[in-house]
């Protein structure tokens, strides 16, 4: 059993981190003034200030293993940010870190306050924000406080909404790299036994691997077994919710189809699962570890094995491409977090799946529908199947987008930037773009809705 922790911060996110690993510490803040700056890199700055805190308290404190860090974020071009001064800084700094990528370096160290033995380390993570307008950043700023955050934003919470991408630890963004943490422990010969599966999860650090579909090297923070976890989660909620169609010919013709589709997409790890949700909506999902489901509106309008095939190799394409876990890793870390521990039986376990239940129909970000639309083409090519299945479809959601009234969770609610989709599918199938899709792209063309 773990004793005698002392965090040296205030911060209310290192605090969180540390509750949620399942350790038991008490807080004491450290009361020296950081440096503002230090000969050398970031990283050198973060320890130092890291360094400087946990010593300062373990002088007070006399016994324990204390635990100091400072994070600041670097946002290119000698440009170190720091928290906020006020509102009007707050937002000068966001605008600036979606502007550009930028790094989170997070110094740590950790003193045994009795023998005086230290480890000092860092960590850092490259994050990419969505561009935000000064009314999102207003009302951002009316619900959360961001000055007593590095970069002036919460990532574990609404502040989570505006990122992209993250390169690297999850929890080192959030002010404590967790997986870093671990290791220095055990250098003081703290052992961390007995993890609840949120603490495995925390502590698990993120994994780098090269993803087929998308042809990069990613870092995640979940893997397949968690993804799959997450998924079956989500999946008993959705089947809870609505009824699954019995029409035996429509089953075996879309089973068909996605079988051909599934034996040659780029993740051949999962087992996929295809279902189809008696349910008027025109609408399609896909869930993390290979669920899919599509709604019997959505099945009705499709006339042809192409146009279906066409909306189950977007839906396989999020999948490969491993989208939804990167869009919750970097929204939802908390809560995902949570719905590891679903089997325990715990009530924030069943909110966190509620809440992923939720965001399942929530959009996906622009590059990420155009990067399923050209998978489903690339796998409808190697299946066998007409390509142009996926701008026919397309072409079939934007006549009734121009008929429908506005619903929560219709196809173009939560597939958006059907003109713009319908281009780059047509890019995809013909190695060139057309005139009218040009216009798509650029914008120019009437729209209509």
């Amino acid at each position: 059993m773990i004793k005698n922790i002392i965090l040296a911060s205030a911060s209310a996110q290192r605090k969180k981190l540390l509750q949620m690993a399942g350790l038991r510490f008490t807080v004491r803040p450290s009361h020296v003034e950081e440096a503002a700056s230090v000969k050398g890199s970031c990283s050198a700055l973060v320890k130092h200030n890291a360094l400087l805190k946990a010593q300062e308290v373990a002088r007070r404190a006399k016994a324990g293993i204390v635990v100091g860090a400072d994070t600041i974020v670097y946002a290119g071009q000698g440009r170190i940010i720091g928290k906020p001064k006020d509102l009007k800084d707050a937002k000068r700094i966001l605008k600036i870190l979606f502007s550009c990528p930028q790094w989170v370096y997070t110094g740590v160290a950790v003193i045994d306050a009795a023998t005086g033995k230290t480890v000092v380390d860092y960590e850092r993570t490259k994050v990419y924000m969505h561009h935000l307008s000064d009314e999102e950043i207003d009302r951002y700023h009316r619900l959360t406080s961001p000055l007593d955050k590095a970069g002036g934003f919460d990532i574990e919470g609404r502040g989570g909404l505006f990122i992209n991408r993250i390169e690297g630890c999850y929890s080192n963004v959030i002010g404590l790299p967790m997986a870093k943490l671990r290791i220095m422990l055990k250098k003081l010969g703290v052992h961390i036994l007995g993890l609840t599966l949120v603490a495995a999860a925390l502590f698990s650090g993120c994994a780098t691997e090269y993803n087929l579909a998308t042809g990069q090297q990613e870092t995640l923070m979940y893997g397949t077994e968690k993804e799959v976890k997450i998924g079956d989660a989500v999946a008993q909620q959705i089947e809870s919710h609505y009824k699954i169609v019995t029409d035996v010919e429509l089953n075996e013709r879309v089973q068909r189809i996605f079988d051909r589709l599934v034996a040659v997409c780029d993740r051949r790890e999962l087992v996929y699962t295809i279902k189809v949700l008696d349910d008027d909506m025109v609408n399609a999902v896909s869930l993390p570890g290979g669920y899919i489901y599509l709604f019997r509106g959505l099945t009705d309008k499709l006339k042809t094995d192409e146009q279906l095939a066409g909306v189950i190799g977007h839906e396989l394409g999020h999948i490969t491409a491993k989208h939804a876990i990167k869009r919750m890793q970097a929204s939802y870390g908390y809560i995902l977090a949570q719905i590891l521990a679903v089997q325990s039986g715990s009530g924030a376990a069943a909110r966190g799946v509620n809440a992923v239940y939720t965001s399942v129909f929530l959009s996906f970000a622009r590059q990420d529908e155009f990067q399923s639309d050209v998978l489903g083409v690339k796998y409808m090519k190697k299946a066998g199947f007409d390509p142009r299945g996926v701008t026919e479809v397309l072409r079939v959601l934007e006549e009734e987008q121009r008929k429908a009234p506005p619903s929560e969770v219709n196809y173009w609610r939560t597939h958006p930037y059907l003109p713009e989709r319908i281009a780059n599918a047509n890019k995809a199938i013909n190695g060139q773009i057309e005139f009218r899709d040009y216009l798509n792209l650029t914008g120019t063309e009437e729209r209509g809705y």
